[in-house]
This record gives C-alpha cells, structure tokens and sequence, in this order.
C-alpha cells in the first residue's frame, strides 16, 4: 500500500492525524499552539508497519502545517526520520 492512497484526516478533537485500517487505527498525535505544530507520536499496528501508514501520516502532518503557513516541530523520531528523507518539507522545521 504506497502512501498516496491511504486516506488521512485530522481529528483535530484529538489533536491527531489519523486513519483507520483493518488492523485497527494508524495515529499521528500532535499539539498546536504558539504558531507551531509539534509532532509528538506515530502508532502504527505492527502488521501493518512498513506499508507507508506513518509516511502517509506526517505527509499529512507537513501539508496541513503548510495551508497554515506555521513551522513543525518534530519530537516524534519516526517524524524526524522522515523529514532528513524528505528535504523538500526542510524550510517548514521549526525549533522547539
């Protein structure tokens, strides 16, 4: 399954990406606030890892951030791993 067909929204009552499978819910926790997103956690189920869920997830994450023109903090490692692969989302890194 590439990350471009798995479909994300935010639930932004629980301040997470999110997308349900049938193994169970894929999650992206976040906070907002002082003109920044944190990146906090990515919970993929485990049969489900390595299927592109969490780089669909931050994906998600990174273009929502950009529509509101704000900086993201990743405290997430899987997050932070992605970004160093995706230099193209570079200038939208914030400090904390």
């Amino acid at each position: 399954m590439a990350d471009a067909s798995v479909q994300v929204r935010r639930n932004e009552g629980e301040e997470q990406f999110e997308t349900e499978l049938g193994a169970g819910k894929a999650v992206l926790t976040y906070a907002e606030q002082n003109g920044k997103l944190y990146l906090l956690h990515t919970e993929v189920p485990e049969e489900m890892e390595g299927h592109g869920i969490g780089s669909a997830l931050v994906r998600s994450a990174m273009e929502y951030a950009r529509g509101q023109d704000v900086k993201v903090v990743p405290f997430c490692p899987f997050a932070r791993s992605w970004l160093e692969r995706h230099p193209d989302y570079a200038d939208m890194v914030g400090k904390e």
